[in-house]
């Protein structure tokens, strides 16, 4: 899947950046590259493959599971420009 102009500018658009015509062909060509190296990666067969959670052989460190921080819940909201019901609120960038 090969990424044109117009998908730069889309994305441009959508994550608010001004970026010169130089930087949009770089942006193309670099884009293009990460999407081939996917391509590349999706060919490879790994039937038969166990997943890894580390490509080291490593032995996790235990520790006690118990609460070690306050709530600080109130003082975060309180920073916040805008909260409803808990949540904060952010202004829509994404169609």
């Amino acid at each position: 899947m090969a990424l044109t102009l117009d998908d730069v500018d889309k994305l441009e658009r959508l994550s608010r950046l001004d970026l010169s015509e130089a930087e949009r062909s770089s942006m193309l060509f670099e884009l293009n590259h990460i999407f081939e190296l996917v391509e590349k990666m999706q060919g490879v067969d790994t039937d038969g493959i166990e997943p890894m959670a580390h490509p080291h052989e490593l032995a996790l460190r235990m520790r006690s599971d118990s609460v070690t921080e306050t709530d600080q819940h109130s003082a975060l909201q309180v920073c916040a420009p805008l909260v409803n019901k808990d949540l904060y609120l952010v202004p829509k960038v994404i169609e």
